[in-house]
């Protein structure tokens, strides 16, 4: 029993990290924007994107157990192209998302401090200086320490806002109220962009793969398959109820309040906050704003960390070198992408939603692409039969590419229109 359990904590690191990764915009911002603005009759997308999603990130787990390297290698044994391909997506779409994660994080920061003659474009760059320390000094396992503690904090202040708000009971709303339409040209706008990162971005299923390398290499110890799928499925697990408590967090005390949320990152911080203290109590705002930021900040060098080590490995494969990135590509690969994500940022400084939505559906758009790699890599000959997904699994992907493709669809026709 004793071994069972010191294997599993060894494995324990990657669900942990995609978590985090996960509870970051996705649920601090659109999860609660979905309850804020359309109460509970969202829980629906919530629930099919966390459903349809789940096996591409599965397989990129899978994978990495199966080969011991990432599912970015297996891209590349499919084809040099195929991993071209990824490449360049990534660089087009990680500038705009670690812009939006990093913006969110800035006004929880500003907010938390409160210090004056600091605007946003200050606080973004605090935020992304920072980040780029943590990453370039203590890399994986700083990074792997660091999430374990702070994920805790939020998850129960977050359980503990949600009894209370059961308790409390929905807030009265206001006179004429009129709830906005999810079926109308910006609700179903909306829809795509909550898909987009619900639970995350399917691409970004390579990090997943990564951090499980990273692991076995950091632990010395190679997982069995059911080790490794258990350690992520806690991580997706925890996300996607999470995901459905910030949705009814938003329905239960700003839905029918007569409060927009906030296109300025601190003001919406600010309301974000207020979201749990009403919950819970005035007492309970220091602690909420420490738990929110260190989320986020979390979040943001996890992202961070993803971009680059996919980067610093897909350029290694491509130019033909060994798989394994170096910490000099790695760093050059944070670097580039604090300065894009800096470059970005300034140019939304009052458009958070805008922002967030532009990253989000740029990710919903692109996920078949994503969804359709994992499939294939996961059904190569280098994966051998032991670690084949089962037939629910792969009925149940072939079910995921087809709702992403016709979401995709229907999101492309209501621009054309």
């Amino acid at each position: 029993m004793n071994n069972k359990w010191n294997n599993f904590l060894k494995t324990l690191g990657p669900g942990i990290l995609f978590a985090s990764t996960c509870i970051g915009v996705s649920h601090l911002v659109q999860s609660t924007r979905a309850g804020a603005d359309y109460g509970f009759a969202l829980v629906w997308v919530v629930i099919l994107a966390n459903l349809f999603k789940y096996p591409f990130f599965e397989f990129a787990s899978r994978y990495t157990s199966a080969t011991g390297v990432s599912i970015l290698d297996g891209y590349y044994k499919k084809g040099r192209w195929i991993l071209m391909v990824f490449a360049i997506v990534t660089m087009i779409t990680m500038f705009i998302v670690t812009a939006a994660v990093t913006f969110v994080t800035a006004g929880l920061l500003s907010n938390l401090l409160n210090i004056k003659g600091f605007d946003t474009d200050t606080w973004v760059l605090v935020v992304l200086i920072i980040s780029t320390l943590v990453l370039t000094i203590g890399k994986y396992n700083l990074l792997d320490s660091l999430l374990k503690v702070i994920g805790t904090v939020l998850v129960i202040s977050t359980l503990v806002a949600f009894v209370s708000a059961l308790i409390n009971g929905p807030i009265e709303k206001v006179p004429d109220f009129a709830a906005k339409e999810p079926f109308s040209n910006s609700g179903l706008i909306f829809i795509i962009a909550l898909m987009g990162w619900m639970p995350t971005a399917v691409d970004m299923s390579t990090w997943t793969s990564l951090w499980t390398e990273a692991r076995i290499k950091q632990t010395g110890y190679y997982p069995k398959l059911k080790e490794t799928l258990l350690d992520f499925n806690i991580g997706y697990l925890v996300s996607g109820v999470l995901a459905v408590f910030f949705l009814s967090l938003g329905a239960m005390v700003i839905f029918g309040s007569g409060t927009d949320l906030s296109n300025n990152s601190t003001t919406f911080a600010q309301q974000l906050i207020s979201m749990y203290t009403n919950s819970i109590g005035q007492w309970s705002y220091l602690i909420i704003s420490v738990a929110a930021f260190s989320t986020m900040f979390s979040t943001s060098i996890a992202v961070m960390d993803g971009y680059s080590r996919s980067m610093a490995r897909a350029t290694k494969l491509l130019l033909g070198r060994k798989s394994e990135e170096s910490k000099r590509e790695f760093v050059v690969w944070t670097i580039i992408l604090t300065l894009g994500t800096y470059l970005v940022a300034t140019q939304f400084v009052n458009a958070l939603k805008s922002l967030v939505d532009l990253a989000t559906i740029i990710s919903f758009v692109i996920a078949p692409l994503a969804g359709f790699l994992n499939y294939k890599v996961i059904f190569s000959k280098e994966v051998g039969i032991d670690f084949i997904p089962p037939k629910w699994l792969k009925r149940l992907a072939v079910a995921g590419l087809i709702f992403l493709s016709i979401f995709t669809v229907v999101y492309l026709v209501q621009l054309v229109i």
